[in-house]
């Protein structure tokens, strides 16, 4: 494996039927591909060496000799390959034909999986040829002079991954086979099959591997006949699909009459993390005795990824933008109108900067106001100018406060902050972080004493990425009532800004794109010679797109730093070098375990996606531990 990957292929080749030497020199020319590709393991069709469509044929003695000679080819060919070969031949057993796989490495069949659901419909015939894999308690078969593990419990590891075989029907059952394969070790299942192509039945096809896939929590490489196959009744497409965990990867062209190859990679150290989480995975193990075969580590460590990773984990497609950022502030809302109901309080209090996180929280207390049916007047913003405050930054926070209709007050921080100066003997012309923690706290201070006099609840602005990097002051923009943005990381945050200036009136939106264009900054530190921003928080911590894409694999997979740089070099390497990459990532996992103790007395706030770092939930973490080295 490769930093946790293995490399995996679904093999669709241009067939014969019942022309096992056509269709043996097929799989061959895609094999040697593969190897090449430095594929591990790689899966062709149901009944590939014969065809799917021979029917009776399956009956003759010259046709089941033929795929015997196929088979031996094949293992003649794995002396010269590494990858693991698994293709679908009828194996006669005594007095039984199966429609089964054939697992092939290294000069030797390793084992032979029957298939055990067959179809018996207006469109397949199999039970006509075929016994199930439980009509016989047989447990091992003689196939070119060896002993060879049979049977549907058998699982196949290299000791650093594990996989199973389902064929074609067993998924369309109530309870496919893979669904024990999986409790029982299986990290990948493979299947072999041989599904003609009916109106509507692709995208059904595609949802069910999604869903085992995810309910696995497992690969899932899909091999399905070609159009080789015969067409007397009906049409095959050769459909080739690798999916993980509930999202497919990799997919073929159908109906394509040339041979296919596709290649992905399968993360197994993604799933394993989720198995772990998962304390009902491993409670459901049948009495069925699984049979673990021993194959050989292919060796292949050093290939780069044919898939790529998204720069923006958190940040969902743009395909459904209108239902996802709905639900998202649907989330945020209901937290928000559930804490405003329970406490009885006359208002909320929000501080608005100008900034991007202060203008989503107040667009969620706006909605929570509407949809209890409150009167926006009730919302009471407050600007409060400080030393770093700029014209723009602060001409947007009113503008907003106005267009939306709430109650608008202005508290400036200067004086109050200049006689703290000079209470604490601070030189004021110093500007470190006591100049600026001064200021944050004074404005929490504020936001907390004007909420006690109008029986109010102060709204959190601070995000996801802020908590993760400890981006607060502690007991300042760190601390509130109700935390409406602590599940929303800075990359969704700036996503969910964006959709909502498009849902607003005009003069809205230009405001809301104005914030999206300023800088992110706390303002703490006087404006440049120009009036501008001169404290821009991704010069000092990073690039946020990088902290969450560090952040998201960190918390939601446990991911190590070595793991997780690699998987950044393939997301963002043509936006930053490597060493740009490895400062931000020492950085975010310095500041993820320093600032830690800022999260352990974090205000109550909705969780919205799969991550949170609440530490009454997801996140749970001492204050002392030590930093993860990262050395690279």
């Amino acid at each position: 494996m490769n930093n946790g990957f293995v490399r995996v292929a679904a093999a669709i080749p241009e067939l014969r039927v019942a022309d096992c030497a056509f269709n043996t020199a097929q799989m061959a020319e895609l094999v040697r591909k593969a190897e090449a590709e430095k594929v591990q393991v790689i899966c062709f069709p149901e009944l590939s060496v014969t065809a799917y469509t021979c029917a009776d044929l399956f009956f003759q003695q010259q046709l089941l000799d033929d795929a015997l000679k196929a088979l031996n080819e094949l293992q003649l060919l794995s002396f010269t390959t590494t990858a693991v070969i698994i293709v679908g031949a009828p194996i006669r057993v005594q007095n039984q034909l199966f429609n089964a796989a054939v697992v092939i490495q290294g000069g030797h069949i390793l084992g032979v999986v029957p298939k055990t659901h067959l179809p018996n419909n207006n469109e397949f015939y199999e039970k006509r040829w075929f016994s199930s894999s439980k009509s016989t308690d047989i447990q091992t078969i003689s196939i070119s002079g060896e002993e060879v593990p049979f049977g549907a419990n058998l699982l196949f590891s290299d000791g650093k991954f594990s996989y199973a075989i389902e064929l074609c029907e067993d998924l369309w059952v109530p309870i496919p086979p893979s669904s024990q394969h999986a409790i029982h070790g299986a990290d990948v299942i493979f299947n072999l099959s041989a599904t003609n192509e009916l109106t509507g039945k692709h995208q059904y096809l595609r949802q069910l591997i999604e869903q085992q896939s995810a309910r696995c929590i497992a690969g899932y490489v899909y091999a399905s006949a070609g159009a080789g196959e015969s067409t007397t009744d009906v049409v095959y497409s050769g459909n080739g699909i690798i999916a993980e965990n509930g999202k497919i990867i990799a997919n073929s062209e159908r109906f394509s009459f040339d041979s296919q190859l596709i290649i992905s990679e399968i993360d197994i150290d993604r799933l394993r993390a989720d198995r772990m989480r998962n304390s009902n995975y491993s409670n459901d193990k049948s009495a069925e005795k699984y049979r673990t075969i021993i194959i050989e580590d292919a060796h292949f460590n050093n290939f780069e990824l044919n898939r790529k990773f998204d720069k923006h984990p958190f940040v969902p497609s743009l395909a459904n933008r209108d239902a996802n950022c709905e639900e998202i502030f649907s989330i945020q809302v209901g937290g928000l109108a559930k804490r405003w109901k329970h406490t009885n309080s006359e208002t909320v209090v929000i501080g608005i900067s100008g900034g991007l996180d202060s203008t989503l929280a107040l667009l969620v207390s706006v909605k929570t106001a509407d949809k209890l049916g409150y009167d926006r007047k009730r919302i009471i913003g407050i600007t409060m100018p400080g030393f770093g405050t700029t014209d723009r930054t602060y001409n947007n926070a009113v503008n907003l406060m106005k267009t939306l209709g709430i109650t608008q007050l202005e508290i400036s921080i200067k004086e109050a902050s200049l006689q703290h100066f000079k209470d604490i003997n601070h030189d004021p012309n110093q500007h470190d972080v006591t100049y600026e923690n001064t200021q944050a706290r004074e404005r929490t201070q504020i936001l907390m004493d004007i909420a006690n006099k109008h029986n109010g609840l102060v709204i959190g602005t601070g995000d996801l990425s802020e908590l993760a990097l400890g981006w607060a002051t502690y007991n300042g923009d760190h601390m509130s009532m109700y935390a409406v943005n602590s599940g929303v990381p800075k990359t969704l945050v700036r996503y969910l800004v964006g959709w909502a200036a498009h849902q607003l009136d005009k003069n809205s939106e230009e405001i809301l794109n104005d914030v999206l264009d300023t800088p992110v900054s706390p303002e703490l530190l006087p404006a440049d010679e120009n009036g501008d921003i001169a404290q821009k928080t991704e010069d000092i911590v990073g690039p946020y797109e990088l902290h969450d894409f560090f952040l998201y694999y960190f918390v939601r997979f446990g991911f190590s730093p070595d793991k997780i740089f690699f998987l950044a070099k393939n997301a963002f390497g043509r936006d930053y070098d490597e060493d740009t990459i490895k400062k931000w990532l020492k950085i975010f996992i310095k500041r993820f375990f320093n600032q830690q103790f800022k999260r352990s007395c974090m205000p109550d706030g909705p969780k919205v996606g799969s991550i949170n770092l609440s530490p009454r939930g997801d996140w749970r973490m001492p204050s002392d531990a030590i930093a993860f080295e990262f050395d690279k």
